[in-house]
């Protein structure tokens, strides 16, 4: 594919660059070399931020996966007009979305049984979530802003009410059977539907998950992480098709800027207030936790200002100002994203050990080894992405 196809928003190739280049480095090795700094803010402050929240709450880390739901949302309108512009027809485009969405399901089973002795089936891997969510996201394309707009809230709304009239666990209920450990700061009263295995789609997945072929019976995921996290995260992206679909309006760019910043304001805003964090001794009425690993439905608002305000700032910079060259790194990445998480799964053990074997097994000791190790791990895959570029091999679903 050419890097001058019309109508390409070189901004949004440079945000999804720089959230796989984030991925890819795992926080840069900082949070292992922060644990020889206890005591200095400096360092702890990087690692909360370099690491996933342990439930409520939000790091910089944590904005990776929603970066990824929310930038295949607003790629879904170009995309849908590119093919329009080729004459797909209707038959054809429904058949190449379904066909997507399969692929990026059995694209994360592949990837996360790497290693294992059998298939490992799980389903809250980004690229699992984002196709299980996508056929039903592309059902509403070429339709009113009504349609992606009310679909959002209705989901919302929905899984909130889901989790608030969900049964309580009885006062009885051992916890640390359920993988909660005993110093776990769960919520109370009616926020203990948003608690930490104990909710529906904790529930779900015991269910669900145990119909496949394990080792073991599923009991939980020790991260919290749920299947069912591919419902409000359809919200997210959903958002950014409502971005999308702006951007390819036919007005001004600045007066675009303009309103997606104050919907990413907005958004935060909203976001911020229903957090029960936010009123402390006050939380019972607040609307829900944000905690990314369920993706509570104040995490879905709040994360999506995050990203609006993130894509505002590169469409600004890159397209509005046309100061492209800084961007040509994550460019590279952005166009080749498919390739990059692939190869970040399955060369990144493989290049560990060669790097051991070649450079020495001691390269990487010493207090700022993690950082050295994670630097060139990036580098590597990086230049491969260079080289697909240069060769203009772009992989596709």
């Amino acid at each position: 594919m050419n890097q001058e196809q019309p109508g390409r928003l070189l901004s949004l190739d440079a945000y999804r660059g720089l959230v796989m280049l984030a991925m890819v480095s795992g926080g840069l090795g900082i949070p292992t070399v922060a644990e020889h700094f206890p005591d200095h803010a400096w360092w702890q402050h990087l690692s909360y931020q370099l690491e996933h929240v342990p439930w409520a709450g939000c790091s910089a880390w944590d904005l990776i996966q929603p970066s990824f739901m929310f930038i295949v949302g607003v790629a879904m309108p170009y995309s849908l007009k590119g093919r329009q512009t080729r004459g797909d027809s209707t038959r054809s485009r429904w058949g190449h979305a379904l066909w997507r969405a399969m692929v990026l399901v059995a694209l994360g089973i592949f990837l996360r049984s790497n290693g294992r002795d059998q298939t490992n089936f799980t389903f809250e891997d980004v690229s699992t979530q984002i196709g299980l969510g996508y056929f039903f996201i592309f059902l509403l394309l070429g339709r009113s802003w009504l349609w992606p707009a009310t679909a959002a809230l209705l989901i919302l709304v929905g899984y909130h009410a889901l989790f608030e009239l969900w049964p309580k666990p009885p006062a009885t209920f051992d916890p640390v059977a359920a993988g909660i450990p005993n110093d776990w700061n769960q919520f109370s009263g009616r926020l203990s539907a948003w608690n930490k295995h104990l909710n529906p789609a904790g529930y779900f997945d015991h269910w669900f998950l145990n119909l496949f072929p394990r080792a073991t019976p599923f009991v939980f995921n020790g991260g919290g992480y749920q299947t069912l996290s591919f419902i409000p995260s359809m919200a997210t992206t959903l958002f950014g098709v409502l971005a999308g679909m702006l951007l390819l309006l036919d007005q001004k760019l600045w007066w675009k800027i303009l309103i997606l910043f104050v919907w990413g304001l907005a958004f935060l805003a909203i976001g911020t207030l229903a957090d029960s964090h936010v009123w402390p001794g006050q939380g019972e009425w607040c609307y829900a936790p944000v905690v990314k690993r369920i993706w509570t439905p104040s995490w879905a608002i709040y994360s999506t200002g995050w990203t609006l305000v993130t894509l505002v700032l590169l469409v600004m910079v890159i397209d509005a100002w046309g100061w492209k060259g800084w961007s040509f790194p994550l460019y590279v990445v952005g166009m080749n994203s498919i390739a990059m998480y692939v190869m970040s799964w399955l060369l990144k053990p493989w290049l560990k050990v060669t790097f051991r074997t070649h450079l020495g097994k001691d390269i990487f000791a010493g207090t700022y080894g993690p950082i050295l190790e994670s630097t060139l791990l990036v580098l590597v895959l990086w230049l491969i992405c260079y080289w697909m570029h240069r060769q203009r091999i772009y992989i596709r679903i």
